[in-house]
């Protein structure tokens, strides 16, 4: 599987901004379908936005115009710009990849995953 390790989090104020970013192992761009996902300590892993292997990408409602993935395919990397943070963002973030999918927000079709990074904000 290819390995992804994630950065950038870290503690922002209400209405801040952070940009993660997701380093692959390997090329991705047109091989994987790509996802950031955040997870709360009891709650279940959310996915909050997909990218397929064609570009397409798929928002969860809550982070429509204020989240954005995007993709450098020279650095094997995906990023994910979060503005007008609140602190209901506070959460782990982790990116996801794997080939094929269907349904790219859900969790358990994912087999490759980072080691998460925190973002607070307060």
């Amino acid at each position: 599987h290819v390995q992804l390790v994630e950065s950038g989090g870290g503690s922002v104020q209400d209405g801040g901004s952070l940009k993660l970013s997701c380093v692959a192992s390997e090329k991705i761009a047109g091989s994987y379908c790509l996802a950031w996902f955040r997870q709360v300590p009891g709650k279940e892993r959310e996915g909050v936005v997909g990218l397929d292997d064609d570009g397409s990408t798929t928002y969860a409602d809550f982070a429509k115009g204020r989240f954005t993935v995007s993709l450098d395919n020279a650095k094997n990397t995906v990023y994910l710009q979060m503005n007008s943070l609140k602190p209901g963002d506070t959460a782990i973030y982790y990116c996801a990849a794997d080939r094929a999918l269907t349904w790219l927000l859900e969790a358990d079709a994912y087999h490759s995953w980072g080691q998460g990074t925190q973002v607070t904000v307060s």
